[in-house]
């Protein structure tokens, strides 16, 4: 790996010198646009459109329009003059307990490298938030924009995730939310028996992208002037169809989900014996990530619609 920025971890009066690297990277694959009708690649031009002229990526400038219509141009050098855009030292502003930051605002992991012959101040730090159990709310710049961040330990390696500001956090707002709605003590403890018998450990490595891996197989098969797979059939609509009466459907979903676990060996008859878990998995509860083209943007067209089909989740080695 590459370290991407290069400072220090302000604890106190402790410096902990430390280099940063992204910890996550993309594995979609990747297309180019090209030209239906001859398979020509799409390209693009950066245009003036007062002159016409295609600009050199030099002479690009960012600008910025008020709201009564004035335009600023701003140039590497303005951002260069930004106080926090300097700074080099990760600043700790407080230690809270790990409950209290809510998942929604967490945004991108790095991970820390001490950047110094010793080691001590990072393992002091990393120690101290172990045996503290709370992670440390910092703010330092990167990329030229300051960020809010939780420094935690993971793995003995200290980690940063970068936190959105609350203002970027959207509010849940829905109508539909305010219905008054009466749940039937009957449902809740249906659905309560179908939670158990779903119940296991989260172990992420049982888990695979199961839409990259036949996007592969498609453009593999397509190399080879073939067909990867086969029309899907309809599905039986008498099995399927939706069900208006909720505790019938979730009466359905525990029997379907017993049949489906002693069809994988697990025997115990209420889904929540203390042997390894092989329960099956829909493949809509896997993380079906889109293919996206070099520019950056979304491939339009859509997944392939989920099957009914249930299969174990497929562990990796």
């Amino acid at each position: 790996m590459r370290s991407i920025w290069k400072g220090s971890v302000a604890f106190g009066l402790v410096n902990v010198p430390v280099k940063l690297y992204s910890a996550t990277e993309e594995k979609d694959i990747r297309f180019h646009q090209v030209h239906a009708q001859d398979g020509g690649r799409i390209k693009y031009k950066r245009v003036c459109d007062l002159d016409g002229e295609e600009v050199p990526y030099a002479d690009i400038a960012k600008a910025y329009e008020s709201d009564d219509g004035r335009t600023i141009m701003l140039t590497d050098e303005d951002f260069a003059q930004l106080p926090a855009s300097s700074s080099r030292e990760i600043d700790v502003v407080s230690f809270v307990p790990s409950d209290q930051v809510d998942p929604v605002l967490y945004d991108k992991t790095y991970y820390l490298e001490p950047a110094s012959t010793s080691t001590k101040a990072y393992v002091l730090l990393r120690q101290t938030l172990e045996q503290t159990d709370r992670i440390a709310i910092v703010n330092f710049a990167l990329r030229q924009k300051t960020r809010l961040a939780a420094l935690r330990v993971r793995d003995d390696v200290l980690v940063i995730q970068t936190l959105l500001w609350p203002d970027e956090v959207r509010a849940a707002e829905f109508a539909s939310l305010e219905e008054s709605v009466s749940i039937k003590p009957a449902e809740l403890k249906m659905a309560s028996m179908l939670v158990d018998s779903f119940a296991d450990d989260f172990h992420p490595e049982d888990y695979t992208d199961e839409y990259r891996e036949e996007l592969q197989q498609l453009i593999e098969a397509k190399l080879e002037g073939g067909e990867a797979f086969e029309t899907p059939e309809k599905p039986d609509e008498g099995e399927d169809a939706e069900v208006v009466d909720l505790l019938a459907a979730l009466q359905r979903s525990v029997e379907r989900h017993k049949k489906a676990g002693a069809s994988t060996g697990d025997d115990s008859g209420d889904g929540a014996d203390d042997s390894p878990k092989k329960s099956p998995r829909t493949s809509s509860a896997k993380t079906r990530t889109k293919a996206t083209d070099e520019t950056g943007d979304q491939d339009k067209d859509e997944a392939k619609p989920p099957t009914r089909r249930r299969s174990p989740a497929r562990k990796t080695g």
